[in-house]
């Protein structure tokens, strides 16, 4: 191999390195947050929690757009994920309000949270290489992180638009956020919108529906953001029967294929005789 081959091999274009770039913003987003939660700008924390998540969803995209993904990109994007839908809103919410009412099992609480993420995380690395049936793609394993993280602030945005000390309740967003801990962790299907398709005659009014979440989104941000994550935790009961269903259908389709095949031993006993 000549010397400038080699060269051309350690060059990257700079497109290829978008993916990583997205991601990296991602992580610097989520750890942005921690700092906006100790001087106390509650909104800004949310927000920077948000972001992180948005980027975490393009990066992907991007990556498999651009043809660029490699394993760099895969542990990288892990990484962020743990930083930003992990730890960061653990600590975010013990800040808010179980540091003050509940202290070290305040604590406790969110370090089950961040040890459930980094699970799930784990969880769906090795499953990447596992064979899958093909509609398992529309679904997560447990809540996708980033949808966890935004849910379990949920009490914190009801709070800024409603400024009720009922939900800044240590009690009650202890509780929830092990919920969200328990549905991040567990094994329940939950829909994923990666592979979600549009048919031609919704196309309108699905941009219309993008209209006016967006003029939602400009005048009433956290109402619309706790309706979204409402909505969401609402779909759970539909997406279990959903995979249930499918499950049910491929092990009668695999028990019908047992049935047609014939018996290679009666065969060969009939051959014999």
């Amino acid at each position: 191999m000549t010397l400038n081959r080699r060269s051309r091999l350690r060059v990257l274009p700079l497109n290829a390195l978008i993916p990583n770039m997205l991601t990296t913003l991602a992580l610097c987003a989520g750890l942005t947050s921690v700092r906006f939660a100790l001087d106390e700008k509650w909104e800004m924390a949310v927000i920077a929690i948000l972001a992180a998540g948005v980027l975490d969803g393009l990066d992907g995209r991007m990556a498999r757009l651009l043809k660029s993904a490699s394993k760099f990109g895969a542990e990288l994007d892990s990484l962020s994920d743990f930083v930003s839908f992990g730890v960061a809103p653990a600590l975010v919410l013990f800040l808010w309000t179980l540091d003050a009412g509940l202290g070290g099992v305040g604590w406790i609480i969110a370090l089950v949270f961040t040890v459930s993420c980094g699970l799930r995380l784990a969880r769906f690395n090795s499953m990447l290489d596992e064979e899958q049936p093909v509609w398992a793609s529309k679904y997560f394993t447990g809540i996708a992180a980033p949808a966890g993280a935004s849910i379990s602030l949920l009490f914190m945005v009801v709070n800024f638009f409603t400024d009720s000390d009922f939900f800044r309740s240590p009690i009650l967003n202890a509780t929830w956020l092990l919920f969200i801990a328990f549905l991040m962790a567990s094994r329940i299907p939950t829909y994923s919108l990666k592979r979600l398709r549009i048919s031609r005659r919704f196309i309108m009014p699905v941009l219309l529906l993008v209209g006016v979440m967006a003029a939602m989104l400009a005048s009433y941000p956290w109402q619309l953001l706790s309706l979204i994550a409402l909505i969401y935790i609402a779909t759970i009961p539909f997406s279990i029967i959903s995979q249930r269903r499918l499950t049910r259908q491929d092990a009668r389709k695999a028990d019908m294929a047992g049935v047609d095949k014939p018996d290679v031993s009666d065969t060969d006993n009939d051959a014999v005789s």
